[in-house]
């Protein structure tokens, strides 16, 4: 892919610009993203300028330290989450993905009123269905001693999910799934903005459903919630619901994808955790380390020096927790998964913003491994099966696994 070559600021030092910086949302690749890719990238200066890192193909500064992506996620002085995603901006829209892309102080009292929905205790009250619609797909292919994985089990799972949540039906998976591709994996601005419309409308039509028919579910939630003793306004509404709707659907398929393409390729690891199935959400932890697979962005805000790194105004800042993850500086031997180590890693952010959906995230992950190793004997990807993997937003295009019938 060609993008149009922008010129570089004056405050970037020509040694710092890395036009090859391969993690461009919208581009695949059949080498490996971590082993390979991110080493790579760790090779270089602690922080560097890719011209195109940023969704539309605009340049970000990329910190690749752990401990530099910690600073600025606790500095909101210097460093703003406001405009962190395009799909507003495309669209013409006045709203944001809330709380998401909100600041200290607006950011308190908003995470405040969404809290309650999050809460442990609120996500454990699904187990029981969450774990049922993980059976039902997995009994779907069992006999068949294969599956796409991504297509027959890691999307279609927690878009299930998700529509329970929501309150929405579940004939619409397909069309969902297609929304979702478009927003996060495909780097046509034209394609991006159609699906922001087609979420935008969908979302809009039931949250006016709601007002007139609450029921129990997140919408009504978000209809009837209120900040600081006011209702939503119809803006923080829909981004509070757009928000939902992109963590919601792709950030718990892109893991469990990840997950399987190690368990389908490590044998020992996999029994491991069919003979050890507590340790399942240790592993998880180390899965996400290792596979790190999202990228949010800060926007500076204040001029500031880091690491020896002038900063300025309006430059867009890349924080990748595939390099967090791969960390030589924070993680012992960081290219090794070792089920045991329980490090400290950053897939469901840091600080003020971490993820208000974490719980029902590692929910999810858990009772699909759970399940799956359970109920399918031991598995491994197709023999001859290269994995290809979008990124920008890490994740198997395809991943066929096969077993014994």
């Amino acid at each position: 892919m060609m993008f149009p070559q922008q010129p570089i600021p004056d405050h970037v030092p020509a040694e710092l610009v890395e036009p090859d910086f391969p993690f461009i949302f919208g581009l695949t690749t059949e080498k490996d993203p971590f082993d390979d890719l991110a080493m790579k990238v760790h090779d270089g200066p602690d922080i560097i300028y890719a011209p195109h890192a940023y969704p539309g193909g605009t340049a970000a500064w990329v910190p690749r330290r752990m401990a530099h992506l910690r600073a600025i996620y606790l500095d909101t002085e210097h460093f703003s989450s406001k405009d962190f995603s395009p799909f507003s901006k495309l669209v013409g829209g006045n709203w944001i993905n809330s709380p998401a892309e909100l600041d200290p102080p607006q950011h308190g009292p908003f995470r405040q009123m969404v809290n309650p929905a999050f809460t442990p205790r609120a996500m454990a009250a699904l187990e029981e269905k969450i774990r049922q619609y993980a059976v039902e797909y997995i009994d779907g292919f069992v006999a068949r001693g294969e599956c796409e994985f991504m297509g027959d089990f890691a999307f279609e799972f927690p878009i299930k999910v998700f529509m329970e949540l929501m309150g929405l039906p579940h004939d619409r998976v397909a069309e969902f799934m297609e929304w979702e591709m478009n927003l996060l994996h495909n780097h046509d601005l034209s394609k991006i903005a159609e699906a922001t419309r087609n979420v935008l409308d969908y979302l809009g039509s039931e949250i006016e459903d709601r007002r007139i028919n609450p029921r129990d579910d997140l919408i009504t939630f978000g209809v009837q919630g209120k900040i600081d003793g006011r209702p939503l306004t119809q803006d923080e509404l829909l981004g509070f619901m757009f928000n939902l709707f992109i963590g919601g659907l792709d950030t718990v398929s892109t893991n469990m994808g990840l997950q399987f393409r190690h368990l389908g390729s490590d044998m020992e690891d996999q029994a491991f955790l069919r003979a050890n199935p507590a340790e399942i959400p240790h592993a998880i932890d180390e899965l996400m380390r290792a596979y790190g697979a999202v990228t949010t962005f800060r926007t500076c805000k204040k001029e500031i020096e880091l690491a020896g790194v002038r900063f300025m105004p309006g430059d867009k800042v890349a924080m990748s927790t595939t390099l967090a993850g791969r960390d030589p500086a924070e993680f012992d031997d960081p290219t090794a998964v070792r089920l045991d180590r329980r490090p400290r890693h950053v897939g469901f952010g840091f600080g003020v913003h971490t993820c208000v959906g974490m719980h029902l995230a590692r929910r999810e992950l858990r009772i699909a491994m759970e399940e799956f190793l359970a109920r399918i004997p031991e598995f491994r990807i197709a023999p001859g099966h290269q994995v290809r993997c979008h990124l920008g937003m890490i994740q198997p295009v395809e991943l066929p696994l096969v077993w014994q019938r």
